[in-house]
């Protein structure tokens, strides 16, 4: 398996699909990391070279993501519930932020605690 930023990538997959794999990376940013370090994105990690991990993870290092991003989160995140904006709130009760419909989860977790 080749190791980038502490993350163990699947051998059998593309590169595009085995960067996934890394916290904070998607598909198209996957496929942008590719492009910039010159390694065709059909191309399977276990045809890697040591070059083109090489340059997979020049460009990679220079992104936040693991651990980084997951801090930076939950500090977004703290810093929303001390200043007391409403998506703060919301995080510090443990509802929904983004306009779901309270009377299905509030069913929901009737449900839960029945079971």
């Amino acid at each position: 398996m080749a190791r980038i930023s502490g993350i163990d990538i699947p051998k059998e997959k593309r590169g595009a699909i085995a960067l996934t794999y890394i916290y904070g990376i998607g598909r198209s940013l996957a496929l942008t990391i590719l492009e910039e370090a010159k390694v065709d994105s059909n191309k399977k990690v276990s045809d890697w070279d040591d070059k083109d991990i090489a340059s997979i993870r020049d460009v990679v290092g220079k992104l936040k993501i693991e651990g980084e991003l997951r801090s930076e989160t939950q500090l977004n995140i703290k810093r929303l519930m001390d200043i007391g904006s409403f998506r703060g709130i919301r995080h510090r009760t443990g509802l929904p932020l983004r306009g779901r419909e309270q009377k299905i989860i509030l069913e929901l977790e009737k449900e839960k605690e029945k079971l």
